[in-house]
């Protein structure tokens, strides 16, 4: 489907009929340049902009997860293959998966004739609970920022990863507003620039005064004393804390420990998988080589040179000073407060307090 000028800047939207049914997401791929949509009308392409990260961010992804199995339904297509295909899409991100399967389960429980408007209705409950969580974690957040703090954050974990303001964008946002941001660095997040085109590109949009660096020059900056605060989103967080994000988070968190700097993730509890123990149970995805041989577009190596391309690592939970949840600061992150997360979550929604989340 060729894509369209934008007239708005929500990064997913359900088009219904006429025109639709169809997934519609603003292209990432093409910001800040240009900011148009892309229509999908069915899971194959759906899932190719998955893949080519038209549309990315762990929460994100669950509604796009959602959205997709409602549009599977609603075409008469087989719904639980098209679910399945599409947790398979990028594996660390647990949002997609989780999300694809609580709109299978909806459309499932709903009986013959109901389930395309079941599953539909499910996507849009994990839209206005993922807006809901956004605004929860950015009021969460800000209890941990000072002063005219100067924050330095990685990848991109703003409105154009979720239903609301984002994740740890939210709080840089929640920040700014109230008179506490004094300036945001923004690593460039090599190889495919998530820093460098979006967060500066909503840094820029909300008025925020904010810096471009390459992700290498966090150590000097951190050991300059011009950091207060690392704050970054994930795509996956293990029942140990273990925290799946952006390839060079692991790096950053290290760093934040070395020169005591609070180094805090932000993540709804539908980034918490309870069912991956730890690290091992996380399956990192690897991308082409060429992301890393090229830069912006142009090869940078030689020709025929491999290239290593982790998209995600993994920081074990004793680097993690603070996990924001929308459900408020968890602090240690470990095993045991993730399970007592858990537990409490259960406990609020009614379900037996084992500890563990459905998904």
């Amino acid at each position: 489907m060729a894509h369209t000028r934008a007239v708005e800047t929500r990064a997913l939207r359900w088009l219904g009929p006429p025109a639709g049914p169809a997934v519609v997401l603003l292209d990432q791929t093409r910001l800040p340049a240009e900011e148009a949509y892309l229509a999908c009308h069915d899971v194959p392409t759906l899932i190719d902009a998955i893949r080519s990260l038209v549309v990315r961010g762990a929460p994100l992804l669950g509604l796009a997860g959602a959205y997709g199995v409602a549009l599977a339904a609603c075409r008469g297509e087989d719904v639980a293959a098209a679910a399945a295909a599409l947790g398979r899409a990028r594996p660390t991100a647990v949002n997609l998966s989780w999300g694809a399967a609580r709109a299978l389960a909806a459309y499932q429980a709903a009986g013959a004739g109901r389930g395309p408007a079941a599953a539909l209705a499910e996507a849009g409950a994990i839209e206005a609970e993922d807006a809901a969580a956004s605004a929860a974690i950015a009021a969460h957040g800000l209890t941990l920022v000072g002063d005219r703090y100067r924050i330095l954050t990685h990848c991109n974990t703003g409105a154009l990863v979720s239903a609301g303001e984002g994740t740890a964008f939210a709080i840089i946002l929640a920040a700014h507003r109230a008179g506490r941001l004094a300036r945001l660095w923004v690593d460039e997040t090599r190889p495919l620039l998530q820093g460098a085109r979006l967060t500066a590109y909503e840094a820029a949009r909300a008025g925020i005064a904010h810096s471009v660096l390459a992700d290498s020059a966090a150590a000097s900056l951190m050991a300059a004393g011009e950091v207060d605060l690392v704050l970054t989103g994930a795509d996956r967080v293990a029942a140990d804390g273990s925290v799946a994000n952006k390839v060079g988070t692991y790096g950053l968190a290290v760093l934040a420990q070395h020169h005591g700097v609070p180094f805090v993730v932000a993540a709804p509890l539908s980034t918490v998988d309870f069912a991956a123990p730890g690290p091992a149970a996380i399956k990192v995805e690897h991308r082409p080589g060429e992301e890393v041989t090229s830069f912006a577009g142009a090869a940078v190596a030689p020709p025929g040179t491999p290239g290593y391309n982790p998209a995600f690592d993994v920081t074990p939970a004793a680097l993690v000073t603070a996990l924001v949840t929308e459900y408020g600061v968890v602090q240690p992150v470990d095993a045991g407060t993730l399970h007592a997360l858990g537990t409490g979550h259960r406990e609020r929604e009614g379900a037996p307090s084992d500890g563990s989340v459905e998904r």
